[in-house]
């Protein structure tokens, strides 16, 4: 079966190409009216080095646990005694709440892949009304959006049930141009590289009062911004049981998130250099206004298809990525037991077709903006399902530093990977705090979690059927 299994380099693609979708296309923006080009320098090292740690952890968890396969929430059952009912509530819950995030950021990602189409198709932005479903209008290019995107949510889905082989290669194939275009872009943006665009690198920014933000809080702020970059650092670690070597899933983390720091940075830097300040706050699709700078109109295509190709590989990543959470939470004795039904191909089919149909059902937001109520209040509650794994994983990770489980003599290595994990804990504290200050922001990510329960008697049930065989069979 090794033919089936992961190499280093398509883990890494994973890794890259579900960090680096929509999101970097204007992060240049917000980061640029956020805080001052030393202030984005910092935010942008202080989240690296904090999601470095994390990485680190998760690296060292895939080697020292890999039994425990599926995601860093998957932790959550082996923070209390084996079997017990908090240990399976809590591998549920987290499991839960992880995988409704990855689903419906899924939705996120396929729908910005039509606006970038839309360059080159701009029928898919026009206001004319096809027909009509009661008192709603449907929008000829409401109705070609909403035909696109289930097009390319269930085309992804087809591939993916032809085997994790082909879908991992056709994922790097498409990180890899991406990757590529992206290294261009900062090549040519150094050679147009104007420093006056810039100004002070210590430029004051003021809030919403008027009253000017110290370097501290423009880090914090910033900080908060450049966290969205990181999202999709644990994919690898999601894959591990899928890997030919446990070693590569660590080091495939380690270099996917170098690869997207430098890109990341790169990018957010130069592209301060290339547009005025004001200009910069104020764009819409910073990117794109920066490589016309250089190349004219034709910038905009060139950009365009960067993204499609961007979004392509960070779909097909996250689709995969959805529906091995749920398969392996299952195989941990975690979700319900249908999710472990598989095909020829060892691939999730139920989890696969589960996860594609809620994607589907808020896809029709495209075209019905009764639904886009219920899509933003997923997409803006998913904040939780991300952040309390990353917390997860660290706490574990210091459990196991703690009572020494796993090292045996080695007091070094256990002293080093205690103190990863204590920074890796602390940033997950603060990201937490700092992401779900917003009271609304944190009850409704509470809500996202405790809507779970309902099922949580059926993963119960299960749990129990599986514990006692297993005591059948011992007697």
């Amino acid at each position: 079966m090794q033919q089936n299994k992961l190499g280093l380099w398509v883990l890494t693609a994973l890794v890259v190409g579900n960090m680096v979708g929509s999101g970097i296309f204007m992060l240049p923006r917000s980061l640029s009216e956020a805080a001052s080009p030393l202030g984005v320098i910092l935010a942008w090292l202080l989240t690296g080095g904090g999601v470095l740690m994390t990485a680190l952890v998760f690296g060292n968890l895939a080697i020292r646990k890999p039994e425990l396969n599926g995601g860093p929430q998957i932790y959550a059952k082996e923070l209390f005694p084996k079997r017990s009912n908090a240990s399976v509530l809590s591998g549920f819950m987290s499991s839960w709440g992880y995988w409704i995030g990855n689903f419906a950021g899924n939705v996120a990602i396929i729908t910005t892949f039509t606006s970038y189409l839309s360059t080159f198709f701009p029928i898919l932005t026009s206001k004319q009304t096809v027909f009509m479903v009661g008192a709603t209008p449907i929008k000829l290019g409401n109705l070609l959006t909403f035909m696109v995107c289930t097009a390319l949510l269930w085309g992804m889905h087809f591939i993916i049930l032809r085997g994790i082989e082909g879908a991992g290669k056709l994922n790097f194939i498409a990180t890899s141009a991406k990757v590529l275009g992206f290294f261009l872009f900062i090549a040519i943006s150094l050679f147009a590289f104007d420093k006056n665009n810039i100004g002070s690198v210590v430029a004051p920014r003021y809030d919403e009062a008027g009253h000017a933000v110290s370097l501290f809080g423009q880090v914090n702020s910033a900080a908060i911004a450049t966290l969205w970059a990181f999202v999709g650092v644990e994919s690898a670690i999601v894959f591990a049981s899928r890997a030919r070597k446990q070693t590569d899933v660590k080091r495939a983390t380690i270099l996917g998130l170098l690869i997207a720091l430098i890109i990341y940075i790169g990018i957010s830097v130069l592209v301060m250099g290339l547009l005025p300040q004001k200009q910069l706050i104020h764009s819409e699709k910073p990117l794109v206004d920066a490589i016309q700078t250089i190349l004219g109109p034709s910038g905009a295509y060139i950009l365009a298809g960067l993204g499609l190709i961007s979004l392509l590989g960070s779909t097909l990543g996250w689709v995969l990525l959805s529906a091995e959470v749920p398969y392996q939470a299952a195989k941990q004795g975690l979700f319900i037991p249908s999710f472990l039904k598989e095909n020829k191909k060892g691939m999730p089919k139920f989890a696969l077709i589960l996860s594609n149909g809620l994607a589907q059902i808020f896809i029709f937001s495209t075209i019905s903006h009764s639904m886009s109520a219920a899509f933003d209040f997923v997409i803006y509650i998913a904040t939780l399902a991300y952040l309390v794994p990353y917390f997860i994983a660290s706490v574990f990770q210091l459990k196991l530093t703690w009572t020494g489980e796993t090292y045996k003599t080695n007091t070094k290595q256990r002293i080093t990977d205690g103190v990863i994990a204590a920074l890796a804990t602390i940033y997950s504290i603060w990201v937490i705090i700092a992401g779900t200050s917003d009271i609304k922001t944190f009850m409704l990510g509470i809500v996202l979690l405790a809507s779970g329960i309902i099922f949580y008697p059926l993963v119960k049930k299960a749990a129990e059927k599986e514990e006692n065989a297993k005591k059948r069979l011992s007697a």
